[in-house]
């Protein structure tokens, strides 16, 4: 593993899966004109509108994506994230697909987000994910490269649940990934600490690329994509407009933090 620039790309995406694919190559390239070899895109990066359309567009949207992710890492040569976009299932729903391509465009981690966004904000607004998204089944993968260490997937919901990281730590991650859509109400008290939290607790870096802004409806999200170290150091912060967070993923860091504080040595129940 060397030190290299990461990118998490901020976005205000829309019920436009075009405009959206527009806007996802302008800020890529701007990520790799800023030095970035691993960017990455938030959850519905390609799509963000009422659930009936995104079903209806399923199909469409879930290719595009794909194809989208996989020339763009070809082009630019960087590994790739797309955070989250729907792949439709058997019975009409879809699986929200977190997906990872290499540089020469090949597939190499996918991940089928397991916990959903069924709840009743205070801020009045109620999200039902389960209505027209299948859960995955499966814990999320880790991909090992010999150049970007060992890169965890998760989707935004999952940041509260911690045995999903433990479980990514276990694995050997040295990177966590956490693409979200996270509410506007409940981004204001618990973005930060819950990435700040799963960065310390299994000394890795955090990078979690957003959402912000106004999309359809009543739907608003928080922004602040970022990136956090092993010691729970914000390195970046994009704010509340569309843009990229850079920041060094430093593996000299990772072994200093981890020396200091070994917990992950210390554990007893895993």
């Amino acid at each position: 593993m060397k030190s290299y620039l990461a990118a998490a790309i901020q976005m205000t995406s829309l019920p436009d899966l075009q405009k959206n694919l527009v806007q996802a190559e302008e800020l890529i390239d701007l990520a790799v004109r800023r030095g970035a070899e691993l960017v990455s895109l938030p959850e519905n990066f390609s799509f963000m509108g009422e659930e009936e359309d995104k079903i209806a567009l399923a199909d469409a949207i879930g290719l595009q994506s794909e194809k989208f992710l996989k020339t763009m890492a070809q082009r630019f040569q960087v590994t790739i994230l797309g955070g989250g976009f729907p792949v439709p299932t058997d019975g009409g729903k879809v699986y929200n697909t977190c997906l990872l391509v290499d540089p020469n465009g090949s597939e190499v981690a996918r991940y089928k987000k397991v916990h959903l966004f069924d709840v009743n904000v205070p801020d009045g607004i109620t999200y039902r994910e389960s209505s027209t998204v299948k859960a995955g089944e499966d814990l999320p993968p880790v991909y090992v490269s010999p150049d970007l260490g060992t890169l965890g997937l998760s989707v935004c919901y999952d940041v509260r649940f911690p045995e999903v990281y433990r479980h990514l730590s276990h694995k050997g991650a040295d990177v966590l990934f956490v693409p979200a859509a996270f509410t506007a109400y409940t981004g204001k008290d618990h973005w930060k600490v819950l990435l700040q939290a799963r960065a310390i607790e299994n000394t890795c870096y955090t990078i979690a690329p957003a959402q912000t802004g106004h999309h359809y409806g009543r739907r608003q999200t928080h922004g602040h994509a970022m990136i956090v170290d092993p010691w729970g150091v914000v390195l970046a912060d994009a704010g509340e407009e569309p843009g990229v967070a850079i920041a060094e993923i430093n593996p000299d860091r990772l072994e200093q933090v981890r020396r200091q504080m070994p917990s992950l040595q210390h554990r007893v129940f895993l």
